[in-house]
């Protein structure tokens, strides 16, 4: 009779009069078929009121009293693990999350939920901070099969994740997912330094060459990014190049006035007898036995962004012999990209495929493949 009146009350949209009969109503639900009935009128109510919290509640009853038909405990399972989430009770939400799990309810938005409770709980435990990753990612795939569009926020929610726990293999794949999901200059830049952190014995030479990348498609994004191209550009003898990448961080406001002046001050007393000296020096290139000068030379036009005259250098590089074949074919293969040329880029940097270089090949692919070759570079 209680629960009776109760439903009626509902039935008539008296919300505050079926609040107060459930109350009543509730001491008097002994079994569980009786408990089972009272959640699920006061499932009614919650949708009537259009209260959550109640919506909860009233699930979570049902769910207790294993009653619940197997056509809806993943849903109520569900929207139990959600509303426990929000509530950042996490040891319930990861309870009923795993429930809806265990009957296959559809993957795409239980995953999402119990990844991030396990997060929730995990505090700086990276077992669990991985174990949530795993789980976020088979959503991930199940919504992806399902056709479904997948937020590029996720994947950003993943390299945070990974950052915050240094796990270095997610991070990894992680960085690589939110680039493929978006190819940005600043998603680039995680890759690329993901890349840096995976190959420490990179030489000075190689990682001028990643810089590069992360300086034309737009990752450099911090004090420190700008100034470690410029290093590695002076390390190089490359004086335009130096000068390009503090102008551009200057103008950016991310570097100061002062910023990198010693690099920059060396870069412009310098600038104007180098590049008075390429002539010659372009000249000797075609007489050498090796193709040695021709690659230095080569070098200093790509740095002053004179690509016509470097890439037949870095061609008669590879011609004549004796030098790095695949630095040269990395250079070669940047050139061609910054001078629009993506057909011949790919082509060169194709052949570069073992050790650091093969990686660093493979990312200015990929770049071309997403981006084009705009030659952003000066």
């Amino acid at each position: 009779p209680a629960i009776s009146k109760a439903n009626d009350l509902i039935a008539k949209k008296d919300v505050e009069g079926a609040k107060a009969a459930m109350a009543a109503a509730l001491p008097l639900a002994a079994t569980n078929d009786d408990k089972y009935q009272y959640y699920a009128i006061l499932l009614n109510l919650s949708i009537a009121s259009n209260d959550a919290a109640m919506q909860g509640q009233a699930l979570r009853g049902m769910l207790d009293t294993g009653l619940v038909p197997a056509s809806q405990l993943g849903q109520f399972s569900t929207v139990v693990a959600n509303n426990a989430l929000a509530a950042k009770d996490y040891d319930a939400a990861i309870a009923y999350a795993e429930k809806a799990k265990a009957v296959g309810y559809k993957p795409d938005q239980v995953s999402p939920i119990l990844a991030q409770a396990i997060w929730g709980k995990a505090g700086n435990n990276k077992a669990e901070i991985g174990r949530g990753l795993d789980i976020f990612k088979q959503g991930i795939d199940a919504a992806r099969a399902a056709g479904q569009q997948v937020p590029a926020q996720w994947y950003q929610v993943g390299v945070s994740k990974a950052a915050a726990a240094d796990l270095q293999p997610q991070l990894r794949e992680w960085a690589g997912l939110a680039y493929d999901a978006a190819p940005s200059g600043e998603n680039l830049r995680t890759v690329l330094r993901v890349f840096q952190r995976d190959n420490l014995a990179m030489t000075n030479r190689e990682n001028l060459d990643l810089m590069r990348l992360m300086y034309v498609s737009g990752g450099l994004a911090l004090r420190p990014d700008f100034l470690e191209y410029a290093e590695m550009a002076s390390k190089g003898g490359l004086y335009g190049e130096v000068k390009s990448v503090i102008d551009a961080g200057r103008a950016k406001g991310v570097l100061g006035s002062t910023d990198g002046s010693d690099l920059y001050g060396l870069a412009t007393q310098r600038m104007a007898a180098d590049k008075a000296s390429l002539a010659s020096a372009a000249a000797d290139a075609s007489k050498s036995p090796n193709g040695k000068v021709a690659s230095a030379t080569a070098d200093a036009y790509m740095g002053y962004g004179d690509y016509a005259k470097a890439i037949p250098l870095f061609e008669a590089a590879l011609q004549k012999g004796g030098i790095d074949a695949p630095e040269v074919n990395t250079r070669l293969g940047i050139a061609k990209a910054l001078s629009g040329d993506t057909a011949g880029a790919k082509a060169a940097l194709s052949k570069v495929t073992d050790g650091t270089r093969g990686g660093i090949a493979k990312y200015w692919i990929k770049w071309l493949d997403s981006k084009g070759a705009a030659p952003t570079a000066s």
